[in-house]
């Protein structure tokens, strides 16, 4: 729950940003009408203080122009598009650090319909088009403030050829569980093994309710997945998966159509530089001496693990997954 919401003149111009008031308001929290479209100064006396301030405060404003030209979001979908930004998790690898700019208040977009009517623009009518929804947030985490995930789901049941995809750390799915979705929407649980998720993953669900979240997506006949991520080798890190795998085993029917997404950590300068800010005493191995840089087509570049590392732990996770999961799929390792 946040400790503040705020609401540009432009949101609140909105329908849908009217019944996110109707929603902060039936929840009695405190609400902010600012007297322009931009959003008031959030900065403490110094970034950690900015970083709390600014976790605790769901902004509702309009998504500009520039989130109408969708940009494709490979391996994982066709394209991405944007409900909201930031997240209200405290994730110490956050993947949201350099690539947002200023603190990291979470922007809940009031002109969904405008977003969701844009789609169309981008569907092929002779094949599928796949959309990713959680890229810059985590949709879930801020359901009950918002019904933007819900209504995207709706939106998808109607499409004939274009499905939603969306990935979560958090558990609260019973307002998604009756929705006519038409199996157009793929539901996602991001997990990791237990020391990884229980030392860097603050203000999340934990994963084994993550994984009943997921059980009872399935039992609604939803498509459902899992994001293994980020994959990290810690000592013994191959018993702690098997955990995992033991734990999903134990709550997924191991007949369904599962898909399986392989995510290992990796960093940039930059990520590393507003993370350490964001979190100065965590123990998260960022040491670039340990890594090897991955360029990309456009010149930037990342830390991932070496070669070596990656092999093996690609062919444990693969070995593991066909072995326990006959029928699912693994879509692709990175």
């Amino acid at each position: 729950m946040p400790q503040q919401v705020m609401f540009t003149p432009a949101a609140l111009d909105e329908p849908w940003g009217q019944q996110i008031l109707q929603r902060v308001q039936a929840l009695g929290l405190p609400i902010i009408e600012l007297q322009r479209n931009r959003l008031r100064s959030l900065r403490g006396e110094d970034e950690r203080e900015t970083y709390d301030i600014a976790k605790r405060t769901l902004a509702v404003v309009t998504a500009p122009p520039s989130h109408f030209k969708l940009s494709p979001i490979r391996p994982s979908a066709d394209w991405q598009f944007h409900i909201a930004e930031g997240c209200p998790a405290h994730c110490q690898y956050c993947y949201l650090a350099g690539s947002l700019s200023g603190p990291p208040v979470i922007r809940t977009f009031a002109n969904l319909p405008q977003i969701l009517d844009n789609l169309t623009n981008y569907e092929r009518p002779d094949q599928l088009t796949t959309y990713e929804v959680s890229c810059y947030t985590d949709p879930l985490g801020i359901e009950h403030l918002t019904g933007s995930l819900a209504e995207s789901i709706r939106y998808f049941a109607t499409r004939s050829n274009a499905h939603l995809r969306w990935v979560s750390k958090f558990d609260a799915v019973d307002g998604l569980l009756d929705l006519p979705h038409n199996r157009h929407t793929r539901c996602r649980m991001s997990v990791n093994a237990a020391p990884i998720s229980g030392k860097f993953e603050g203000g999340t669900a934990s994963v084994i309710s993550r994984l009943g979240a997921l059980r009872q997506l399935a039992d609604s006949r939803y498509p459902i997945g899992l994001v293994i991520a980020p994959i990290m080798p810690i000592d013994d890190w191959q018993i702690h998966y098997r955990r995992l795998f033991d734990s999903i085993s134990e709550a997924i029917d191991l007949n369904c159509a599962l898909t399986f997404e392989l995510i290992s950590h990796r960093f940039t300068p930059g990520s590393k530089e507003v993370l350490q800010t964001w979190y100065p005493y965590s123990q998260l191995d960022m040491d670039e001496e340990k890594r090897r840089l991955k360029r990309n087509k456009f010149g930037g570049f990342k830390y991932v693990y070496d070669a070596n590392t990656m092999k093996i732990m690609k062919h444990f996770f693969e070995a593991e997954i066909q072995q326990r999961f006959p029928n699912a799929k693994i879509l692709y390792w990175t």
